[in-house]
């Protein structure tokens, strides 16, 4: 199966952000083994957020063998995070 990865990129003084987590944590029980959640917080590692251009956060980018096949910026249903991840 294709390693999938979804990057979180968030900081803790974003209000947009905290109102993705539950949403964020719900998707990583439910496709636990199946999808990688990995939350980059922007203002501890600034240098991931630009080797991935992100401009504004919160950012999802959605990787399939180290390549991106998605991108949503800004608050996002659940249930548009998981087309995304089928895509």
């Amino acid at each position: 199966m294709a390693a999938v990865k979804l990057l979180d990129f968030w900081a803790g003084w974003c209000f947009p952000c905290k109102t993705m987590a539950p949403i964020i944590e719900e998707l990583e029980k439910e496709l636990a083994g199946k999808v990688e959640v990995v939350k980059i917080n922007v203002d501890e590692k600034p240098e991931e957020a630009s080797k991935n251009g992100v401009m504004s956060i919160p950012t999802f980018i959605v990787l399939k063998d180290g390549k991106e096949i998605g991108r949503k910026i800004g608050v996002t249903s659940k249930a548009e995070l998981l087309k995304l991840l089928q895509s």
